[in-house]
C-alpha cells in the first residue's frame, strides 16, 4: 500500500495528536503520554521483548522463511490465562523510538528474509506503529504489515492504520460482558471487537494469498476454544458470518493450556475475603478453577460445528499435500 505524501502527513500529526491524549484503545485514558502513561503503562517509545523471524504461526503466515515478530511488552488487557504473560503483562524488553522500531522492520526483510513483519499485541501503541510503518516504508520496506491483535482496539486506532495494514489477525476471545469482565478484566470487551473486526474487514477484505500459499491482504480470525466456553465460540462463529463474511478465514485453537493466573492460590483481602470471582463451579482453593484444565475435542468439534453450520468454510487446517493450505 502507498500513501501519498499529503495522506502520510495527516497520519503523522493524528498520531501525535493521539500521543497527547490517548484514546487509541477502548480504555480510553486520555493520558498525554509525553508525561504519564494509561492503563498500559508504556509512554512515547515502544517496549519490545523479542524481534526475530517466528515459525509459531499459521502456514500461511510463517511460510518457509519464518514471520517477521515483532513482540511488544505490555498489553491493554489483563487476561487471567494468558500464553503470553511473560512478556504482556511483565515490563520486559527494550525502548525504541517509532523510527528505530521502523529501522527493525528494514532489516527483517534484509537480513531474516521473513515473508511479512508481525506486531504482536499492538493495540497500545498504534501510533508509533503507524510511524515506524511510515518511515520503514521510506526506508525500502516492501513486505506486507500483519496487524497481531487481540481486537480489543477502538475505531480511532483502526483508521489511522488504514492504508498502513496489509493483513488484520484478531482473536476474538469471548462473547459475553460477565465473561470477559472476569477473565479480561475488561466489560466492553466483545461490543468492541465485534465493531474492531467488522472495520477490519471493511479495509483489507477476506484473506488473500500469493501463488504459493503466503498470506498478502485480507483478516483472518482466530478464536481459542477454551474450558465450558464453547457457547461463547458458537456466538463468535455466528457473528463472523452474519456480519463480517461467510469467506472469513478462521482458525479455531485448540492449544489452552492453564497459564497465568489459572490454578494459583486464591488471593484473601486484609479481612480473610477472597479477592479472585470464580465461574461456575469454582474452587475454593485455587483461582480460575472452571478453566483449569485443558479443552475436550467435544468443545472444539461444538465450535467447528457451529462455524460450518453458519456457513463458515475457510479453516485453517493441517493441509492435505505438502504445500500450504488456501
Amino acid at each position: 500500500m502507498t500513501l501519498s505524501s499529503r495522506d502520510a502527513a495527516l497520519k503523522r500529526s493524528r498520531a501525535y495528536a493521539h500521543l497527547r491524549n490517548c484514546n487509541l484503545c477502548p480504555r480510553l485514558c486520555g493520558v498525554n503520554r509525553y508525561e504519564k502513561t494509561g492503563v498500559c503503562l508504556v509512554g512515547t517509545d515502544v517496549l519490545v521483548n523479542v524481534i526475530a523471524p517466528h515459525f509459531g504461526e499459521e502456514p500461511c503466515i510463517q511460510g518457509h522463511n519464518g514471520s517477521g515478530s515483532v513482540f511488544f511488552s505490555m498489553c491493554n488487557l489483563r487476561c487471567s490465562f494468558c500464553q503470553n504473560h511473560d512478556i504482556s503483562h511483565q515490563r520486559n524488553g527494550f525502548n525504541l523510538t517509532p523510527e528505530q522500531l521502523g529501522d527493525w522492520f528494514v532489516k527483517l526483510q534484509e537480513v531474516g528474509s521473513t515473508h511479512n513483519i508481525n506486531l504482536i499485541t499492538p493495540e497500545h501503541v498504534a501510533p508509533q506503529v503507524a510511524l515506524a510503518i511510515m518511515h520503514a516504508r521510506e526506508q525500502g520496506l516492501t513486505l506486507p504489515i500483519i496487524y497481531n491483535t487481540s481486537a480489543y482496539d477502538s475505531l480511532a486506532s483502526l483508521e489511522l492504520l488504514d492504508g498502513l495494514v496489509d493483513i488484520y489477525l484478531p482473536d476474538f476471545k469471548v462473547w459475553e460482558p460477565t465473561t470477559s469482565q472476569r477473565l479480561l478484566k475488561a466489560p466492553d470487551y466483545a461490543a468492541a471487537a465485534r465493531e474492531s473486526i467488522k472495520a477490519m474487514h471493511a479495509q483489507v477484505g477476506d484473506l488473500c494469498f500469493t501463488g504459493d500459499g503466503i498470506a498478502k491482504t485480507g483478516l483472518l480470525v482466530r478464536h481459542l476454544v477454551m474450558p465450558g466456553l464453547e457457547a461463547e465460540g458458537r456466538r463468535i462463529m455466528q457473528f463472523l458470518a452474519d456480519e463480517v463474511s461467510t469467506d472469513c478465514f478462521v482458525n479455531i485453537m485448540e492449544q489452552y493450556h492453564p497459564d497465568a493466573h489459572v490454578g494459583k492460590s486464591r488471593r484473601k483481602t486484609a479481612s480473610g475475603k477472597d479477592r479472585d470471582s470464580e465461574g461456575p463451579g469454582g474452587s475454593v482453593d485455587v483461582r480460575y478453577s472452571d478453566i483449569n484444565r485443558a479443552v475436550t475435542n467435544d468443545e472444539i468439534s461444538s465450535v467447528r460445528r457451529a462455524a460450518e453450520e453458519a456457513g463458515l468454510w475457510r479453516f485453517c487446517d493441517p493441509p492435505g499435500h505438502d504445500g500450504f493450505n488456501i
